[in-house]
């Protein structure tokens, strides 16, 4: 269980829930809400760092926005810093999955003195993956039409309970190498709720000009990078492009996972995770 803490910051006051022992880590997704049952990919990280979980506004007990804008990757980032310096910490190390990691690149590049280190996976640099045809989110993929339906199951004020259920499973079994162990991946309690209003915002305000790649160009921080190679949200090739673009980033490739090799390899994630906590305690600042 995760000991929940609320931070109170200059920006407002964010529910963080903690674990583990050792360096601070930031743990966050860009339209998650967490809670005391932490997360199936933050778990892995508290055998080696004190890891932050943090819930971002409009998520949880965090602060409601006034502003939009407030919900965007760069307004996120100086939530995070906020939280950083109230926790007393000269640096930290962030990690995060999927759009999590969008968010890692542009905390790196915004603040690249606030991190010690940075693991990002299945992500991408540039919104082109959203056209590409090894992703479901491409109209030239063949489960883009069945998505949608489910996307629309999902919205439904008319759809049941138990069919956004088996809509919400069928999504994330698109996302598996393997579906047919979805309950043996996901058989322990965990939270990771979507925030409907932080996914809005990033698909229809952020989306359309995302691209980053510029900027990441210039990042230094000693980097990991990992990818599932049958990705089917953010396709591997889109992965490979961020770390061609980031020197000092080293690549993991996960040959047997789709979106969530910190469940489908789980073990293979673990012996990362352990070079991930060397290399950050290895920088010096």
């Amino acid at each position: 269980m995760w000991e929940q803490r609320l931070v109170k910051t200059e920006r407002g006051q964010f529910e963080v829930f903690v674990a583990g022992k050792g360096e601070p880590l930031c743990v966050t997704h860009l339209y998650s809400e967490f809670n005391h049952l932490g997360n199936y990919f933050a778990d892995l990280f508290a055998d080696y760092f004190t890891v932050y979980l943090v819930n971002l506004k409009e998520a949880g007990k965090s602060a409601r926005v006034q502003e939009e804008d407030e919900l965007s990757m760069s307004q996120s980032v100086e939530d995070l810093e906020a939280i950083r310096k109230v926790l007393g910490s000269k640096q930290w190390s962030f990690a995060g999955h999927s759009t999590g990691g969008m968010l890692g690149l542009v905390y790196a590049a915004q603040y690249p003195g606030s991190l010690r280190s940075l693991i990002i996976g299945g992500a991408s640099a540039t919104n082109q993956y959203m056209e590409h045809r090894d992703s479901i989110y491409s109209a030239k993929n063949p489960a883009n039409k069945r998505l949608k339906e489910i996307f629309s199951i999902l919205k439904s004020s008319d759809s049941t309970r138990e069919a956004r259920m088996e809509a919400g499973r069928e999504w994330t079994e698109m996302s598996l190498f393997d579906p047919g162990r979805f309950d043996e991946y996901f058989s322990k309690p965990s939270s990771g709720k979507m925030v409907q209003q932080r996914l809005d915002y990033f698909s229809y305000e952020e989306l359309p000009s995302f691209d980053i790649r510029q900027a990441i160009s210039k990042i230094n921080t000693p980097t990991i990078v990992y990818c599932g190679r049958h990705n089917s949200q953010c396709p591997f090739v889109f992965s490979e492009e961020i770390h061609h673009l980031i020197t000092a980033s080293k690549f993991y490739v996960f040959e047997k996972s789709n979106h969530s090799p910190f469940l489908e390899e789980k073990e293979n994630f673990k012996e990362m995770i352990k070079g991930f906590f060397e290399m950050s305690k290895g920088f010096q600042t």
